[in-house]
């Protein structure tokens, strides 16, 4: 089964888990794990928040989109990607055509427990984070229902049982629900 398998894409918001299920989910299938946002920081050689602050969001959003393209192409990788990742309609499209895209959906309070001592991620460097918070939810949570395959809520219990769920829900993946391109460059 797991050699069968595409590679998985973890999308969702900041504070869903996705590095935490992510390298577990890669360990239990023998594969590489991949993170977009530690991809764009070796590849610059600069944090998320540097880049935000000398770029704006815009000029990180296309060096994201550059890294989604190059790591999508990636064989049987488990990858987790950025929040805002999926703000991006060509995102959306290297994703959703080029492996199973996992949707870890967490709760705003859930969010906010994870990411409240947080000094990382730029967009919650604001007075109102929780509202921050409830506005990108509001934004993007159609764009990751969109895009995924598999939705699986998180928060409500221990990481190493969400992997055992998405294992099984995996192992009865419909595979002609996406279309993964032969022509890997």
């Amino acid at each position: 089964m797991v050699e069968e398998l595409p590679s998985v894409f973890l999308v969702g918001p900041m504070g869903a888990g996705k590095t935490t299920i992510g390298k577990l989910l890669a360990k239990q299938l023998g594969r590489e794990f991949l993170d977009s946002d530690w991809y764009i920081e070796s590849q610059t050689g600069a944090d998320i928040a540097w880049i935000f602050a000398k770029e704006g969001e815009a000029g990180f959003r296309e060096r994201e989109t550059r890294a989604i393209d190059e790591l999508t192409q990636k064989p049987q990788i488990v990858l987790a990607t950025g929040g805002g990742a999926v703000m991006s309609a060509e995102n959306r499209a290297f994703l959703h055509q080029r492996g199973i895209v996992v949707y870890l959906n967490a709760p705003v309070d859930v969010q906010m427990a994870r990411t409240a001592k947080d000094k990382s991620r730029p967009l919650l460097q604001q007075p109102n984070p929780k509202q921050i918070l409830q506005d990108l939810y509001s934004i993007r949570d159609p764009l990751y229902r969109q895009v995924a395959h598999i939705i699986m809520p998180t928060g409500h219990t221990y990481p190493r049982y969400m992997v055992n769920q998405l294992l099984q829900q995996l192992a009865s993946f419909d595979m002609s629900a996406i279309t993964v391109p032969n022509n890997r460059s």
